[in-house]
């Protein structure tokens, strides 16, 4: 499994990131939040599921149901070189993938927590196929960050979800799934972005 490593030497957390179902590891935007999560003392892992390869030959395969890749999450966690504290988490797909694995991971004591961005509560319109029952029960420290217009999860939908007490969202104002707000909100992409980065930051410390 190969790794794409970032961050400061001497950090005493990693973060273990998987990407989304349609982007790789080196995406612009997992480049960016790994930046500023590197700015802020963070050492930053990325690694992509098997299915992602083909994109380097032209055959890049469908993503596949998130639960079908819970084993290869819990090879990185195995394979990972990692500095100090390990949470574990992704963008969208990675981050509800982590998720499924985070308590059994936690109870063993190999990481210390959970970081999803821009979790995938429910598919696009389709807000009654929830992919909520097993963060009802999670235990592991959680830190989600969501675009309050997410169409995976907007702020009003999940206000409605019985979500574990060990989770903590941080709303990121008119954002959509990528964080990316309307022009017309004041706000911008790399504000909103550096708003997530500085939540993550002073979760994992």
């Amino acid at each position: 499994m190969d790794f794409l490593y970032s961050g400061p030497n001497d950090a005493t957390t990693t973060f273990l990131l998987a990407h989304g179902a349609g982007a790789p590891m080196d995406s612009a935007w997992m480049n960016d939040l790994s930046a500023l999560l590197s700015d802020r003392g963070i050492a930053i892992a990325r690694f992509e599921f098997d299915y992602m390869a083909g994109r380097r030959d032209g055959r890049r395969k469908p993503p596949p149901r998130g639960d079908t890749l819970t084993g290869e999450f819990l090879d990185a966690v195995a394979s990972v070189n990692r500095s100090g504290r390990l949470f574990i988490g992704g963008k969208s797909m990675g981050g509800r993938v982590a998720s499924m694995v985070a308590d059994d991971l936690h109870a063993r004591g190999e990481v210390a927590g959970l970081v999803c961005l821009g979790y995938p509560f429910h598919p696009p319109g389709k807000p009654e196929q929830l992919r909520t029952a097993h963060l009802e029960t999670l235990t592991t420290p959680a830190l989600i960050c969501q675009g309050a217009r997410d169409v995976f999860g907007t702020a009003e939908e999940v206000a409605g979800y019985a979500l574990s007490p060990a989770i903590r969202l941080h709303w990121l104002e008119d954002g959509d799934h990528g964080f990316k707000p309307r022009k017309a909100s004041g706000r911008t992409e790399a504000q909103n972005l550096a708003e997530a980065a500085d939540a993550i930051a002073a979760f994992v410390q």
